[in-house]
């Protein structure tokens, strides 16, 4: 079941029915929560519940028994998080990596003159496996360090792990944020129907007139890139970030919509991502709730930079490794990680030797400022190019034919450009007011007349063929 189907529609219209009916009532509410959301993640393979289920009770159990455990017994909680850990990755390993490094390593010993039949499982990847993993991941880790006390309800941690918003492409939600509002009173005020509201519309309208519209000219580029060369290439590109953003963003808001619409508050996932004048920047806006993950369970834990300079690289590449891994179990997504990771040791050094120093003020400022978004604009490009590419050799040929001087395809540049032209009105409004819902602070005729606009929009230009959201696949 897929945001954008008529399917969806009609459960959510059910089941905010029946929400607002049994919304005082905790163990009501949660349940139907529960019912739902096994309901909606059920819709691909009813199948795939079972791990799901199995996951929740794994970690409820380990979170149990932490809470039970004291504190001096460190061997013991020791053993109980790694239960935890080897579990939730296991899942991972078997159903998404398996055959990637099984198939690899046949590949390897092939090459070096020792042939090997390949033993790979064929299983299908389980929609959302990555995002509810890390999830439930989390919650036995915070346990374990002590920021955060086991929960009894065994209900409400499995609405917390299964949420039907969020559950199939993020955002990666903490227990700390999520469970006490499952747990406690919800209360749904007029501000939050509005702006949920507002940010369903905004997110289908991201989706269907954005996203699945300029998906036409970067799917012609990558699939026929032979034919291409210099700007025809980098239109391609530009209309793949247009599209992996207004796709994925697109999702985060409809989910961060459809909870508020229920008196719950989702994190933020995307801030302006590609105004970002720096990796780091950009890391801080894109994705957040997986960066700040792998920055808190990760890359922290390995020492973040507080071991010196060498330590602090290693561990940068490692996080921006095992980041790009989580994509997905294939070589580009590696190199992609491993791209992001070099790119921000490349930065930091820099940083380091004062080349990339801001002015404070004075009349260069501007210069500055638009040379650090072109430049980090060049590199989110081709780091896309990485992420889309679907073999070494067509990595090759983009690298090799980004710089031919080739200038058609500027026709198709204007046509994106117009496509895309309310985000980049609403992006810029947004980015001035340093608020993501300035919209819902308009006047209401304004609203309705920008409301009637979009959907008029999407209604003619949008395409409506049923496109699942990238990051299912994740």
């Amino acid at each position: 079941m897929i945001y954008n189907s008529q399917v969806f529609m009609f459960f959510f219209i059910v089941v905010y029915f029946l929400f607002l009916m049994v919304r005082g009532r905790i163990l009501a509410r949660n349940l139907l929560l529960l019912i739902a959301s096994y309901t909606f993640y059920g819709w691909w393979d009813w199948q795939f519940l079972s791990l799901i289920i199995v996951s929740t009770i794994v970690d409820f159990t380990v979170g149990q028994l932490l809470g039970r455990t004291d504190k001096a017994q460190t061997t013991r909680r020791k053993q109980l998080v790694v239960i935890s850990v080897f579990f939730n990755l296991s899942l991972l390993g078997i159903f998404k990596y398996f055959d990637f490094f099984a198939s690899s390593f046949a590949t390897l010993a092939t090459s070096i003159g020792l042939p090997i039949s390949s033993m790979t499982l064929n299983v299908v990847l389980p929609v959302g496996i990555s995002f509810y993993t890390f999830q439930t991941l989390s919650y036995s880790i915070d346990i374990y360090r002590g920021s955060l006390k086991p929960t009894n309800d065994f209900v409400t941690f499995a609405t917390f792990v299964a949420f039907f918003p969020q559950l199939v492409a993020g955002p990666i939600e903490r227990a700390s944020s999520l469970l006490p509002q499952l747990s406690g009173k919800i209360n749904i005020t007029p501000e939050k129907i509005h702006s949920g509201l507002y940010l369903i519309l905004w997110g289908y309208f991201k989706k269907v007139a954005i996203a699945d519209t300029v998906a036409q000219y970067s799917d012609t580029v990558f699939a026929n890139h032979e034919l291409f060369a210099g700007l025809a290439l980098w239109i391609g590109l530009v209309a793949f970030a247009i599209q992996i953003y207004c796709d994925f963003s697109g999702y985060s808001d409809i989910a961060r919509g459809i909870a508020r619409l229920m008196g719950i508050e989702l994190v933020v996932n995307f801030r302006l991502p590609y105004l970002a004048l720096s990796p780091s920047d950009f890391w801080n806006r894109w994705h957040i709730s997986l960066s700040t993950w792998l920055r808190d369970y990760l890359y922290i834990p390995l020492g973040g930079n507080r071991l010196g300079n060498f330590k602090t690289y290693r561990n940068l590449m490692l996080t921006m490794l095992l980041g790009g891994l989580w994509h997905g179990a294939a070589w580009n997504f590696i190199l992609w990680g491993a791209y992001h990771g070099t790119i921000l040791v490349i930065f930091r050094l820099f940083d380091r030797s004062g080349v990339h120093r801001d002015p404070l003020s004075g009349e260069y400022r501007f210069i500055y400022i638009a040379y650090r978004w072109f430049l980090m604009s060049i590199i989110i490009l081709y780091g896309w190019m990485l992420f889309r590419a679907e073999s070494f050799d067509q990595i090759l040929y983009f690298t090799g034919h980004l710089l031919v001087p080739d200038f058609s395809g500027g026709m198709v540049l204007l046509i994106i450009c117009a496509i895309s032209a309310p985000l980049l009105v609403t992006q810029y409004i947004q980015a001035k007011t340093k608020d993501l819902l300035y919209f819902t602070k308009l006047r209401i005729p304004i609203q309705i007349i920008v409301s009637i606009f979009l959907v008029v929009w999407m209604v003619v230009y949008g395409e409506h063929s049923t496109n699942e959201f990238i990051y299912f696949q994740f």
